[in-house]
C-alpha cells in the first residue's frame, strides 16, 4: 500500500485553527488505477508549493481501486483556490469519468493538532459517506 507521509509545504501560524480535508476515490476498474495514481503526483508536486497549504499526505490501495487524501489548509478560501487552480482543475475533470464513488468532509482543528492521524480521518469519511447513503441518489 503506497503511502506519501504528511508534508508540511508552509509552517502554520501557531494558536490558529486549520481547515482539514478528508477524501476517499473509488475508481471503476483497476484499469483506471496507473492513470489515477500518476495524475495524482502532478497533483502532489503543485500541493507542495500552493499557499495556505499546510500539510497533506496520500494512501494509495491500487488493489482495492481506492484513494484517500488528507490535507490540512490556512483557511477554505486556500483550499478552494487550489482546487481551482491548474493543474488540480484540469487533473480532477479529467479523472472524474473513472471515479466510481468520491466522498469528501471537511472539519477544523488546531494546527497544534497537525498531523490529523490517518485513523481520525478514517473515521470521519465513513461517517460523511454513511450520511451520503443515508440521502440517497437526491442526496449524492
Amino acid at each position: 500500500m503506497p503511502t506519501l507521509p504528511w508534508i508540511t509545504p508552509h509552517p502554520a501560524a501557531p494558536g490558529t485553527q486549520a481547515v482539514v480535508m478528508a477524501s476517499r476515490f473509488e475508481l471503476r476498474s483497476l484499469a483506471d488505477v496507473p492513470r489515477f495514481f500518476l495524475k495524482s503526483l502532478v497533483v502532489w508536486r503543485q500541493l507542495r508549493t500552493a499557499p495556505g497549504a499546510l500539510g497533506a499526505s496520500l494512501i494509495a490501495r491500487p488493489t482495492k481501486r481506492t484513494f484517500y487524501t488528507l490535507s490540512a489548509w490556512e483557511s477554505q478560501d486556500a483550499l478552494q483556490q487550489f482546487a481551482r487552480s491548474e493543474p488540480h482543475r484540469s487533473v480532477m475533470t479529467g479523472l472524474r469519468s473513472t471515479m466510481r464513488e468520491s466522498v469528501f468532509t471537511f472539519w477544523q482543528a488546531p494546527v497544534e493538532a497537525l498531523p490529523v492521524p490517518w485513523p481520525e480521518a478514517h473515521r470521519r469519511l465513513a461517517e460523511q459517506q454513511a450520511k451520503q447513503q443515508a440521502a440517497g441518489p437526491a442526496g449524492s
